[in-house]
This record gives C-alpha cells, sequence and structure tokens, in this order.
C-alpha cells in the first residue's frame, strides 16, 4: 500500500488549474489556516487566487507534498504523471469522466486505468473526488465549501460521495471531525487502505465510513484487524442495496441473501458497527468519540417526565436494548437522593423536586449508572428561549462522567432542544450529546455491536461461468460424499419404479426428474402408498422420477443454502425452511466459513427458534445434527470454491434425532 502520509498532512500543497473550483482550493487553505506553502499551477495566467503562478509543475520550487489536479480528465493524466516522476506525496483527481462514465463513455474505463499506470507508487485519490480535510493540522485539498473546524482530536469519516462528504461536515451536533477524505472512484487507492492510513494517526478516536461496495475484501480484513488491535472502533452506512442476485436465481437463498444481507453478514463478521441513516451515523460517533465501544445493551433512563420515560421505554421495545432492573445499591442511591415521594424503576420518572440542585440531580443520575450498565440516558430538552435555568442539568451530567467513569448521556427528545454550546461543552467532558431518542437508541445498538474481527479470512474463489444445475439426485449425492444425511431414494423409470423400491420403507415421496420447478409442474408427490408408485410416475410425466422414503417425525423444516456473492463472498443463510420460506422470509445469514458454535447462535436469532427448542411441550429438534448438517453443506462449498455458485437444501427436516435433506439443488461450473 503507498504510504499517504505525505499526501494527508502536507506542509506543501499545489494547485493545478484555474477557475472557481481550484481558486476555492487555496481559499479553504487559507481559511484553515494552513501554514505550509501554497504553489498554484497554471500555464496561461501569472497569478491565481493572490498567488503566483507557476507555468508547469516542473517549474516548482520542489517536489509538492500534495496536489490538487483541476483540470480536464485527459490533462489529468498528464499532469499525474509529470508529479510521479518529480517524487511528489500525492494528488487529489477532481475530474470525472473515468470508470464512472463508462456507460455512456466507452472510452472512460481505459482512461481511468492509464491514470493508474502514469501514477505509478505515488498515491491518488479518485477521479472523481473532492479531496480531503485534515483538520487536525489545517492541511486540505478540498474545491468547496466545509463545515469543519480545526480540532485536536476527533473522528475521521470516509465517503464515496463527495457532495454526502460535504453535508456531514456542515453537522451541527458537536462531532469533532478530524479528518474528511473522498474517496471517489478508488482507481488506485481503495477505501479500506484510506483507513488504514488513518488509524497511524493517534489523534484519530473512531472512523465512520459510507460505503457503496467494499471491493478489496482482503484490505478489510487487514483493516477490522488493526482497527481493533489499535482500539479505534469502526461504523458504516453502508447504502446500494440491489436485487440484481435475484433475478436469475434459480434458489430461494440466491433470493433471500442477495447483495445486502452478504454486506450485512460482512460488517458483522469484521466487527464493523452498521447504522441505518446519517443521523445514526453521526451520534453513533459521538458516542464512540466520548466512550468508545459498550460492552453491552444494558441501559438504563431518568427524566423529569413520566411521558419520557414512557417514550423511551416503547422505542427501546423496537430494539435489542434492554433496561433491567434497578439493584439494591441503586435503589438505595436513588432514595437517599430523591426522597419518598418518587417511585424508583427504570426508565425512572425523579419528577422536580430537586431540579436547580445540581448536586442532588447529580447523585440522582449517578444513582442510575452502575455495575452492568452499559449507557446511562439523562433526557433533557433544552428550551429555544432562555436556557439558562437548564445549566444545573449541563452540570450535573458532567459531574456524574467525572465521579462514576461511566458511559453517560444527555438525550434531547428533538435535535434542535440541544443547544451546539451545550453539545459541545458536554462532549468536552465526555457526556454524549445525544439528538433525537431514536438516534440514540440506535447509536448505543451499534456500539454494542462493535467486537474482534473474525479469526478465520473470507472464504473466496474465482467467479465460474457457463453453470448447469444438477438434478436433485445428483446433488444429493455430492452432497452425501461431505457427510449430508439424506433419505433412502432410488432414481425410477415407471417401468422399473415396482421393482426398484422393493425393501423401501412407505409412505414415498415421488417427484419428477428434469424440472427447474417441480412444484409449478406437480411434479411433487408426497404420502404415496407403494400400490399407486408407478401410477403416480407415469402421471407425473418425466422420463425418470426419484422415489424417497418420506421423514414422518419432522419437528421443524430450516432453509439452509449457499450462494455466491461476488461482492462479499459465500453467504450461508439460515431460515426457515419449506412452504415458509418466502411467506416468513425468516433468515439469518453468515459468510463462510462458520464455526459450530456460530451456527447455533444464528440458529437461536430465528423467529422459528422455538420450534427448535421444542414449543408448547413438543419434542425438540436435534440440534447437533442441524449444526452437522450445515458443516456438511459447508465442506462441500469449501472443496468447490472455484465452480460452485449455488447450493441449497430445502428443506431440512429436523426431527428429534437427526436432520435430513429432502430436497436439494447445486447450481456449478
Amino acid at each position: 500500500m503507498a504510504d499517504l502520509n505525505r499526501l494527508i498532512c502536507p506542509r506543501s500543497i499545489a494547485v493545478v488549474g484555474g477557475g472557481a473550483w481550484c481558486e476555492q482550493v487555496i481559499r479553504q487553505t487559507e481559511l484553515m489556516g494552513f501554514d505550509g506553502a501554497i504553489w498554484p499551477v497554471h500555464h496561461k495566467v501569472a497569478m491565481v487566487a493572490g498567488y503566483g503562478a507557476f507555468p508547469r509543475v516542473q517549474d516548482l520550487p520542489e517536489p509538492p507534498d500534495a496536489v490538487f489536479v483541476g483540470v480536464n480528465r485527459h490533462a489529468s493524466v498528464d499532469i499525474v504523471e509529470q508529479l510521479a516522476q518529480l517524487g511528489a506525496g500525492g494528488a487529489v483527481c477532481f475530474a470525472s469522466g473515468f470508470a464512472e462514465a463508462a456507460g455512456e463513455d466507452a472510452s472512460g474505463s481505459d482512461l481511468q486505468a492509464r491514470l493508474v499506470a502514469a501514477a505509478g507508487d505515488m498515491p491518488i485519490l479518485g477521479p472523481n473526488c473532492y479531496g480531503f480535510i485534515n483538520a487536525l493540522d489545517g492541511a486540505l485539498l478540498w474545491p468547496d465549501q466545509h463545515g469543519c473546524k480545526r480540532v485536536d482530536r476527533g473522528v475521521a469519516i470516509l465517503t464515496q460521495s463527495s457532495n454526502i462528504a460535504i453535508n456531514l461536515t456542515m453537522q451541527q451536533r458537536a462531532l469533532p471531525i478530524a479528518y474528511t477524505v473522498t474517496c471517489g472512484n478508488m482507481a488506485q487507492t481503495s477505501q479500506a487502505s484510506i483507513a488504514q492510513a488513518l488509524l497511524d494517526d493517534p489523534r484519530v478516536t473512531a472512523i465512520g465510513l459510507h460505503i457503496e461496495g467494499f471491493g478489496d475484501l482482503r484490505a478489510w480484513e487487514a483493516l477490522a484487524r488493526t482497527a481493533y488491535d489499535r482500539g479505534v472502533p469502526l461504523v458504516a452506512l453502508k447504502s446500494g442495496a440491489s436485487d440484481h442476485a435475484k433475478s436469475a436465481a434459480i434458489s430461494h437463498t440466491a433470493s433471500l441473501a442477495g447483495s445486502d444481507a452478504g454486506a450485512q453478514a460482512l460488517l458483522r463478521r469484521l466487527g464493523i458497527a452498521r447504522v441505518s441513516g446519517l443521523p445514526e451515523f453521526i451520534e453513533t460517533l459521538k458516542l464512540l468519540h466520548c466512550t468508545g465501544p459498550l460492552s453491552g445493551q444494558q441501559v438504563a433512563s431518568i427524566s423529569c417526565s413520566g411521558g419520557e420515560a414512557s417514550l423511551i421505554a416503547d422505542l427501546a421495545e423496537e430494539t435489542t436494548l434492554n433496561f433491567p432492573p434497578l439493584t439494591s445499591a441503586q435503589t438505595d442511591q436513588l432514595r437517599a437522593a430523591l426522597g419518598p415521594m418518587v417511585a424508583l424503576s427504570n426508565p425512572l420518572d425523579y419528577h422536580t423536586y430537586i431540579w436547580r440542585d445540581a448536586q442532588a440531580m447529580t447523585a440522582a443520575w449517578a444513582g442510575m449508572t452502575g455495575t452492568g450498565i452499559d449507557m446511562t440516558f439523562s433526557i433533557v430538552d433544552y428550551p429555544t428561549t432562555d436556557p439558562t435555568d437548564w445549566d444545573c442539568a449541563t452540570q450535573a451530567a458532567l459531574s456524574v462522567r467525572q465521579q462514576t467513569h461511566a458511559p453517560f448521556a444527555v438525550v434531547a427528545t428533538l435535535p434542535e432542544l440541544m443547544p451546539l454550546d451545550v453539545a459541545a461543552k458536554l462532549m468536552e467532558g465526555g457526556v454524549v450529546p445525544f439528538m433525537g431518542l431514536r438516534e440514540a437508541l440506535a447509536a448505543t445498538v451499534a456500539a454494542s455491536a462493535i467486537q474482534a474481527p473474525h479469526d478465520m479470512p473470507l472464504c473466496l474463489g474465482a467467479c465460474p461461468e457457463a453453470l448447469v444445475t444438477l438434478t436433485e439426485a445428483d446433488a444429493k449425492a455430492q452432497l452425501a460424499q461431505f457427510g449430508m444425511p439424506v433419505p433412502e431414494h432410488r432414481v425410477c423409470t415407471p417401468a422399473t419404479i415396482t421393482a426398484l423400491t422393493q425393501g423401501m420403507t412407505p409412505p414415498f415421496a415421488v417427484k419428477g426428474i428434469g424440472f427447474a420447478h417441480k412444484s409449478e409442474h406437480q411434479a411433487v408427490r408426497l404420502g404415496v402408498p407403494f400400490a399407486d408408485l408407478e401410477g403416480v410416475a407415469k402421471d407425473i410425466g418425466s422420463d425418470t422420477v426419484l422415489v424417497e422414503e418420506m421423514v414422518t417425525d419432522a419437528v421443524a423444516e430450516l432453509l439452509v443454502g449457499v450462494t455466491r456473492d461476488p461482492a462479499h463472498g459465500f453467504v450461508l443463510t439460515l431460515g426457515a425452511g419449506g412452504i415458509l420460506t418466502e411467506i416468513l422470509q425468516d433468515t439469518v445469514s453468515l459468510l463462510l466459513p462458520v464455526t459450530d458454535t456460530e451456527i447455533k447462535t444464528a440458529l437461536g436469532t430465528l423467529a422459528c427458534a422455538p420450534l427448535l427448542a421444542g414449543y408448547r411441550g413438543k419434542p425438540a429438534a436435534h440440534l447437533p445434527a442441524i449444526v452437522d448438517a450445515v458443516l456438511a453443506l459447508q465442506s462441500y462449498v469449501l472443496a468447490h470454491v472455484d465452480s460452485v455458485s449455488e447450493a441449497e437444501i430445502n428443506p431440512l427436516i429436523c426431527t428429534p434425532n437427526r436432520a435430513i435433506a429432502v430436497d436439494a439443488l447445486i447450481r456449478k461450473a
């Protein structure tokens, strides 16, 4: 990976090109107080934004650390080549019309390849990229307005969208932003490698990633490991969910998994928190900046309104957060602070008896913290008129944090009810100033999801072409070689069915061979007695049929499938199976390889998990047998990583003593 340090922490900046965009770059460096050299380069004019211009990059006093290349796409290639030959530290390629425009201009991809070749070992951001802001050192290559201010420490934000980056810098939520970096097309330097470089700066407290696509998965694995080892949490806003995988899918697995399920599974495997929108993204970064990741999801809330207590409790029902009952130690401290008139509970309405008594408020709020509480919320809405009477709340929150060192937040139910100066003061004292109840809860969930990345590398393989779909009989035969239990079966013609099924135990399932969707052709018949086999086989109408002994002691039916996701690896999908697969869409996705423990945990998250455990006195499924069946499917896929595209069991019938694959599908080269 190219060294990005000179580029993102420059002592000299060159701006190649004229016009408003390049002038804005120079103006923004001045506004940020950049104290290094600024060198415009323009072959026609003598001055750019008040600075004397050099005719060529070769005329610069010395190789610049960072260069904004603000010329057209064709000229950009030439300038980048010249900079690389000079030994420049790196460049931001502003121009568009490269690979992102390949749909309209076939030459775009070729031009981007030429740009990368021209750069050689010199790092470049983009093309089609705004650049970066280093608010720690006051250094930036940025051709537009922004909302960043100089900070001593803070979070880094990396986006693939320049416009989203601008918007995030304009936030009025007291989030200290140390770096803002736009990645553009990532022709040479990927988002993961940029984030990896920022980890070298100890002033970065957390990294937020707006991700449209991952690219090199090995680079993401390396980033996740380094970030975790250095104690820098990562949070992602992943966009670009697509149904492209559903269009050509024969299996349920591919249809249900899709690209977003793969993305979710990847982020979970990497230990990266995921949020769904920009407000949650910012609030999560605030939390991580103040406290770092949370160890659990046990929360407490205190407010001077029963309505607010009820509201946060109701909103938390939509999440995995839990309000545990007060402990005796909490009760004793709260009673001492609040007196006998307050009914103690979690969430707590403490009324207004102690309002303006900062010492008593501190004691009460601190009483809600304690062993086993991962985050404590104090709900405070500051008035937009005169917030002076609310200074006691600010002071109490700061005192609680100072005295207890426990994660503590002040939550405004509406963003506009948290004054920016108050939010900044709380942030400085390590108190999270949440803006919005729902956002506060979402951020807390996200912060609790950050964990160590998976120890095993992702299973990756070449994408096969010219896929064929195996018959059910052939699919089961191949899976059986890897330990998958399958029913006793025979492949027969109508003429041989009576002879070949002698000794098998009825009732039978009879399935036509050669149908892509057997149920749509009425090519699956269940509960067939021995005497009816020949007639049923003839009625189905295929040359051959598959006859199987039926499993009659089912507890539950599961879907177990693996589909190749080119963007994320092999996605393992577990879920409710049989006729309920598409109706319920009760699934969970993991990425291969997985362990037996991960399989058990994933099964426990399904809505149908109570059936597996034995619902209302019915027998439980044999969990070890289910796990073994999943591992057998994984073993098959791992042995065929360069040829298999989909492999599915639906249903896997689960009984009190076994798990057996009664239908199987494999697509492979």
